[in-house]
């Protein structure tokens, strides 16, 4: 650090001395004044990240057992955009005596993966904002002096890997638990390269959100506004069969997270579409409930047609859905039906007919509002978690796009953490022939040796008593191969 601080009182403070004199002449001029102050500022915080990382790969060239396995090949510069702008550092290249395999192996300990081009808190900046925003957007703010390419956004998207759900603890114990389920139609660009749709072919493809909560509370003790409680998100792109691939997570949590012997009911909030009936049936014990703003569509479209009357007709079918015979319910469809005149208004009956007898006793359950059935909210969560940054806006998606991006709605929406995220997709590098023995304990027996007897007092002392470089130096050796 200290080239650093001294490359900075060379050059740094002159430049913010001019700085400083500019604005004294101009004081209007905030905005540039605090602009180049941060320029200059973070010019250093660069130089001592590079003289770190250098400092590290130097540590490597000069260790005595690295020589027995390795042998310095060249050194290279390597750039990386970090969240306050573009580092490049030196590094160097080392080849294993016993294999030839090549490597840089400052990379490995530093965990970066072949062709890395930015920092992991400059891919969890993108991230954060390509969820809210654009990808363009976020190529802009994942660094304040430097930015990336939408196409490079996308790219990262594409190719992220999420965690699983794993609770810590035991299992939490509730008496009724929830599942709404809905879709967004998100629109396609294209399906996996430009230009694959054509004419004819379905231009959108449906987004699908799960969402698990333990209930409903109000906001504030007299407020209007009621939020769910606990909920946990699941979203994504999930045709054919890999729809059940979303219903085995949303399983995997109910099972993982709370201990179902408590659970008295699991209710399941939709529309009744096949992909959620289908699916669900892998949660044991669920319970169907039509959601009320499907079933009061319908109802309405059976009877707009009766004008003053369609109120009074509403609460009829209501009433028998309640506790009525489908056959009851029939017959008053076909007295609807008889005064439909126009072949719109016949169609309405009809649909709403066989879309209430297809969920009969969802709707039944929905209206009787026995204890436990709560409200659905899946039109308003859809519109927050997936169709604000999806479908609200005029854009295109790819399929595996829209599939990524809404997975990662989800996850944002569960207060994932994206610097976490992005660690995650970081599996362990594996380990060089060699690599294991590269620093010599040296150093440590000398400032042992100075500064002690007692081997028992040595950690303590040495700590406490060694200035920054040398516990620099003892990071070093105990964090890379002790």
């Amino acid at each position: 650090m200290e080239k650093s601080i001294l490359e900075f009182q060379k050059k740094g403070i002159p430049s913010l001395e001019n700085v400083v004199l500019r604005f004294f002449k101009d004081p209007t001029k905030i905005a540039e004044f605090v602009g180049d102050v941060q320029s200059n500022v973070l010019q250093l915080g660069l130089d001592i990240i590079k003289e770190q990382f250098e400092a590290l790969d130097e540590a490597i060239c000069r260790s005595e057992l690295r020589k027995k396995n390795w042998e310095i090949v060249k050194h290279d510069e390597k750039t990386l955009t970090t969240s306050i702008g573009d580092l490049t550092f030196r590094k160097t290249l080392f080849r294993n005596k016993n294999t030839g395999e090549a490597r840089y192996l400052v990379d490995q300990k530093l965990g970066f993966e072949k062709h890395e081009r930015m920092t992991e808190d400059a891919e969890a900046k993108m991230l954060q904002e390509a969820v809210q925003t654009s990808y363009r957007k976020a190529g802009e703010e994942m660094s304040i002096l430097s930015s990336m390419s939408k196409q490079t956004v996308m790219n990262k998207l594409h190719d992220l890997k999420f965690p699983r759900y794993e609770h810590k603890g035991p299992k939490e114990v509730v008496e009724n638990l929830y599942v709404d389920a809905d879709e967004d139609h998100i629109a396609l660009q294209y399906l996996n390269v430009k230009g694959d749709i054509t004419e004819g072919m379905n231009g959108n493809v449906p987004g699908k959100l799960v969402y698990v909560y333990e209930g409903v509370e109000r906001e504030a003790p007299k407020s209007d506004r009621y939020r769910l409680i606990a909920p946990h998100y699941f979203s994504g792109v999930y045709e054919g069969e890999d729809n059940g691939l979303l219903w085995d997570e949303v399983w995997e949590y109910i099972d993982t997270k709370y201990d179902l012997d408590k659970v008295k009911h699991i209710y399941l909030n939709s529309d009744g579409g096949t992909w959620i009936t289908g699916g669900s049936r892998k949660i044991q014990g669920i319970i169907r409930v039509l959601d009320e703003y499907h079933l009061d569509k319908y109802l309405h479209g059976m009877t707009t047609h009766l004008w003053d009357s369609t109120e009074d007709a509403k609460d009829m079918l209501r009433a028998i859905i309640r506790k009525g015979t489908k056959t009851e319910f029939e017959e008053a469809c076909d007295l609807i039906y008889d005064y439909a005149e126009e072949e719109g208004a016949q169609n309405r009956v009809e649909t709403g007919r066989k879309y209430i007898l297809n969920n009969w006793i969802a709707a039944k359950t929905r209206l009787r509002r026995k204890a436990g059935v709560v409200g659905s909210s899946t039109e308003g969560h859809v519109s927050h978690v997936l169709a604000s940054r999806m479908s609200s806006r005029p854009m295109g998606w790819s399929k595996v796009g829209a599939s990524q991006m809404a997975k990662l709605r989800a996850y944002y929406w569960n207060d994932g953490n994206m610097l976490d995220l992005v660690r995650y997709q970081k599996e362990a590098l594996p380990m060089a022939v060699g690599a294991e023995d590269i620093i010599s304990p040296y150093d440590l027996e000398c400032w042992e040796n100075r500064l002690s007897r007692n081997p028992k007092r040595y950690e303590e002392r040495l700590r406490v008593s060694l200035p920054f470089q040398a516990r620099k130096k003892l990071c070093i050796i105990e964090d890379i191969w002790f």
